[in-house]
Formats: C-alpha cells, structure tokens, sequence
C-alpha cells in the first residue's frame, strides 16, 4: 500500500518561486554549480519518466518507474558520500514547482520506506541465523555428550548419527545467513540508506 503525500502549501510554493526569481546569467551560473556538485543527475523529458506507465494515479501516490529506480542505482553505486545530492534535469517548458513539491515528498516517501523495510528484512536473516547457529551448536553438543554412552545400544547410536550431521548443517546454514545470505540485499540497502537521506533538487534545461 502506497502512502499519500499530502498537497504542498502554498507558502511552500510561494517560497520555491521566490527562489527562482533571479536574472538567467545568474540563473545559468547558480545551475551549473549546482549540476558540478551533484553526485547523480538525471535527465528527463517530463515528470512522468520518475512513475511506472502503468500506474494511473497521481503524482502523491504513484509507483515508481523501474528504469528511473535502475539508473538511479546504477549512478549512486560508486559514490562514497553518506548523503547525495540527486538532480533531475526538467525541460523549462514542462516546469512546475508545485508538481516538483510533490514529486520531492513522494520521492523521499518512497526512499524511507523500501530502506526501512530492508534494514528490517537484513535483520530478520541475521537473527535467523543467530539462533540456527545456536540450535546447531546444541545438537553437536548433545551428540558429542551421548558419544561415551553409546557403547552396543542401538538408540544412542541412531540419535549419534541423527544429531551430529543435524547439528553441523543447522549451525553451517545459521552462520551462512549472518555473513552471506543478507549481503544479497546489501547494494539496495546501500542505495536505500544513501537516497533516504538524499537533497533531491528540480533544474531547467
């Protein structure tokens, strides 16, 4: 469930139009800074190329496009800053600060959620493992107290050859979650962690 990005204010629009009012020397000038200090910038032909096509709803609730997600990715992956600065390059004829206010909140929305949501699915596989490795470490255990008794009794003997091999691949199969089975979500939870905390800004072209 998608959650809903309420209506900027009109202060707020009012504030980001003041921003804008300046000469276009001045204008070029404060936008090429801002465009050389920007770690991922991406150019787009209308708003519509952030939001999947297939998603008919407006700007406050609609689902992201994958290939914005991809691209996104693929430009903050060798960044080392904890916090980027993504840009979006809008023509100035499709230009709308109250459309951007929007897109801005819904963008962030989307960000803080899918990092929340990994951070906890990561700690959900580390735990898991955790507590494996400590069941697998009991059956060895057991097995391991069981083996001087065994002797000709042919109940020890299975639960032996029952726990031992049990306990060794529950404790393998803990320790493989908590050191390499959640790094398979590792690079999105990168990206999640590193655009959550994004200053996303809007620049004419």
């Amino acid at each position: 469930m998608v959650d809903k990005v309420s209506e900027p204010t009109k202060k707020e629009v009012r504030d980001i139009q003041h921003s804008l009012k300046y000469s276009q020397k001045d204008f070029d000038v404060k936008s090429r800074e801002l465009l050389d200090k920007s770690e991922v910038s991406l150019i787009l032909d209308t708003y519509d190329d952030i939001f999947s096509d297939f998603d008919p709803r407006p700007y406050s609730e609609r689902g992201l496009s994958e290939d914005f997600l991809f691209e996104a990715k693929r430009r903050t992956r060798d960044t080392k800053s904890e916090q980027i600065e993504l840009t979006l390059l809008i023509p100035s004829k499709v230009k709308n600060v109250k459309q951007e206010l929007v897109i801005e909140k819904r963008l962030h929305n989307h960000f803080q959620k899918h990092y929340k949501m990994l951070h906890k699915d990561v700690n959900r596989i580390k735990t898991r493992g955790f507590f494996l490795t400590i069941i697998g470490t009991f059956l060895v255990g057991l097995a391991t107290f069981l083996y001087p008794m065994h002797g000709g009794d042919v109940v020890v003997t299975f639960l032996i050859v029952l726990l031992e091999p049990a306990g060794w691949f529950t404790s393998w199969t803990g320790l493989e979650h908590i050191f390499y089975t959640w790094t398979n979500e590792k690079l999105d939870l990168e990206f999640y962690e590193k655009i959550s905390k994004s200053k996303i800004s809007f620049l004419p072209y």
